[in-house]
């Protein structure tokens, strides 16, 4: 599938909500209609039943995701529903704060941008705790972690994409690689990361745009966790060197069983044993990747700007952000 990442000065908002439990959803609604930009829709994806009981379909629409659906499957619904240039996912546990999308917005004034990385800040804390995630060629994903420095703070890594659970992204961007189930929804975030280094896009991560973190996920079977890792791997290969990634990918699967030793490793290998046999599901995986390698590679060719992730360099106030008081509650209908 082809995917436009110079798709011009994109402005309007889309706040997509996946909900596929509702534990932390009106505090996520207060948070957002609370501070949310002028222009802006809000679309609340739900994987469970709800029954609105503060009568606010006026100003979100709720749109039902399959049956069974988790992050992935809710995020897909509300991407279909959305109607801005810009999407930003916020998952029901998490929060916005006063004036977390105006900095984010600004850069996707150039072109070039595919996605914003926000900060995402602790409740009960007041240094940053993550910054997106990074990808390794092994088939990892690591979740960028700022380190505290004098007066601010500092990221030695670089995020290769939003958490799913908190980013910006170009509605056109997010479109064109797609979401799939086929990692789960720990590793789907590195599935799109996957897609944005094909696509040599750019990724940028805003200190200014904070939100709380919501709800840690819940933990997976070793057996899952080595299926949807394993998977990772194979459907990243194609934007990676070959023998330089199998030989960190033999590393990586040592790394996994001894973080799995000694009752999760057996299960953890049959999982990846399970997805080499599947190994055909990721042809076409493979195919977009090389098209979006291509197009980029046209697009260089010609000219355009490449792809680069932005670096912190200096030192950014590390206060916990000030989340105001709603002004305003939800009103319960009668």
């Amino acid at each position: 599938m082809s995917m436009q990442v110079s798709a011009g000065s994109a402005r309007r908002l889309s706040v997509v909500v996946p909900a596929f439990d509702l534990i932390g959803l009106e505090e996520t609604l207060v948070s957002v209609l609370e501070h949310r930009p002028d222009d802006c829709d809000v679309v609340v994806a739900l994987g469970t039943p709800y029954d609105d009981p503060w009568n606010i379909r006026e100003e979100v629409t709720f749109v039902e995701a399959a049956k069974g659906s988790g992050l992935v499957g809710c995020v897909t619904a509300g991407l279909a529903a959305a109607q801005g240039d810009v999407i930003h996912i916020l998952a029901a546990g998490w929060q916005a704060t006063a004036g977390w999308t105006d900095a984010a917005l600004r850069h996707f004034g150039r072109p070039d941008v595919a996605a914003v990385v926000p900060l995402t800040v602790a409740a009960d804390r007041e240094q940053p705790v993550s910054a997106g995630i990074r990808r390794t060629s092994g088939g990892r994903s690591v979740t960028v972690v700022p380190r505290q420095k004098a007066g601010g703070f500092a990221t030695g890594e670089l995020p290769a994409a939003p958490l799913l659970e908190a980013g910006f992204w170009r509605a056109a961007t997010i479109r064109g690689i797609g979401l799939s189930t086929a990692c789960g929804d720990a590793l789907a975030a590195a599935d799109l990361a996957a897609g944005l280094t094909a696509a040599q896009a750019d990724v940028v991560l805003e200190p200014e745009s904070r939100v709380v973190g919501g709800p840690a996920r819940k933990r997976q079977s070793s057996f899952v966790a080595g299926l949807h890792a394993e998977r990772l791997f194979w459907r990243s290969l194609a934007c990676e060197r070959i023998v330089p990634a199998l030989v960190a990918h033999a590393g990586e699967v040592l790394r996994h069983a001894a973080a799995t030793a000694p009752i999760g490793t057996f299960a953890m290998l049959a999982g990846r044993l399970t997805a080499l046999v599947q190994f055909g599901s990721c042809f076409g995986r493979t195919r977009q990747l090389r098209s979006l390698m291509r197009e980029a590679a046209d697009r260089e060719a010609a000219g355009d700007s490449s792809a680069r992730t932005y670096r912190i360099d200096a030192p950014h106030e590390a206060a916990r952000p000030h989340v105001e008081p709603p002004t305003r509650e939800l009103k319960r209908s009668a």
